[in-house]
């Protein structure tokens, strides 16, 4: 396993992280333990979660998947932001939100801190100050040690800086958006921004959903019981791809790159997300232990620039 610098922070995260936002919910215990137990024995420190995930299970079954576990040698993530119930402050940033929902988080996960703890989207609602001068409490208080966004704008980036520094409290030290060959939106301005102010990369669908493991194909309907089936729930996050000819030109040419470089279509997916020097890990979710080792073989895999080439190929046939 490789690991990474959080930003311009100290801590070392895997290169490949372990997520819960699609997997657990549809899990048993026994079942999560045996995924938890293979991403640790596979050098995985670095584990993600979120608050809303199942309305609070999937961190409950991620705390009692890592109860004995030694927890200085983990990294677990979660998130705020999402409603939790009809209360109309049981959502945003507010400090009252932010303070209950980790304390909330911190009993679900059965851990005295978070090392990472993300603002799930950016909210309108709710003056960033408060929110930046919450988390610089929260750190304060020893109940996370540091704090992070999650889909959040350039300039929203730049501003939580620009208050953090006036305030003196930490700045966020990760941003967490959705990226892969398939959605390259942050490379224009999320990207640079985060290299510029020292903000780590932490991305999540580094293989679009499934689209980049080969597992759909062109004008076929998605495989019963995939992701794509599932129009109306987490099938929304595909359905345009699903549809796109473009995508799937881009898909083919990185099925046929795999073929004739001798590497899954997942190893060259993540490999390169990972070229990207700004990115200190990919969010996975595996199902199964064979599928989560070879997540992680993407990290001994050196993208090679002419691969590049050959998928831009793909990209611009159309």
């Amino acid at each position: 396993m490789e690991y990474r610098s959080l930003g311009r922070t100290g801590l070392k995260v895997s290169a490949v992280s372990y997520g819960s936002w699609l997997t657990f919910g549809r899990m048993s215990q026994s079942t999560v333990q045996t995924m938890v137990d293979t991403a640790l024995d596979q050098g995985i420190n670095f584990l993600d979660t979120a608050d809303i995930y199942d309305k609070g299970l999937a961190e409950a079954l991620l705390g009692k998947a890592l109860a004995g576990k030694n927890r200085q040698h983990l990294v677990i993530a979660t998130k705020a932001y999402w409603a939790m119930s009809e209360d109309p402050n049981d959502r945003g940033l507010s400090r009252k939100h932010l303070f209950e929902s980790c304390e909330a988080s911190l009993r679900r996960l059965g851990t005295d801190y978070l090392d990472l703890y993300q603002c799930h989207r950016y909210d309108t609602e709710t003056p960033l100050e408060e929110t930046v001068r919450a988390m610089g409490d929260l750190i304060a208080q020893g109940k996370i040690l540091y704090w992070g966004t999650s889909m959040w704008s350039a300039e929203q980036l730049r501003e939580a800086c620009r208050i953090a520094d006036a305030l003196q409290v930490p700045r966020p030290a990760s941003e967490q958006p959705r990226y892969n060959l398939l959605h390259r939106e942050i490379e224009q301005e999320v990207l640079p921004t985060c290299e510029q102010l020292g903000i780590g990369l932490i991305v999540w669908s580094p293989l679009g959903q499934g689209l980049l493991t080969g597992k759909y194909k062109r004008h076929q309907e998605p495989p019963e019981g995939s992701r794509g089936q599932d129009r109306e729930g987490i099938g929304r996050f595909l359905a345009d791809d699903l549809h796109e000819d473009r995508a799937f030109d881009l898909i083919e040419g990185l099925e046929s790159l795999a073929e004739s470089e001798g590497h899954s279509m997942v190893e060259l997916a993540l490999a390169w997300c990972l070229r990207q020097k700004a990115l200190s890990s990919v969010i996975v979710g595996a199902t199964d232990p064979s599928q989560l080792a070879n997540n992680v073989r993407a990290v001994q895999l050196p993208w090679q620039s002419a691969w590049d080439a050959r998928l831009e190929q793909s990209w611009s046939s159309t």
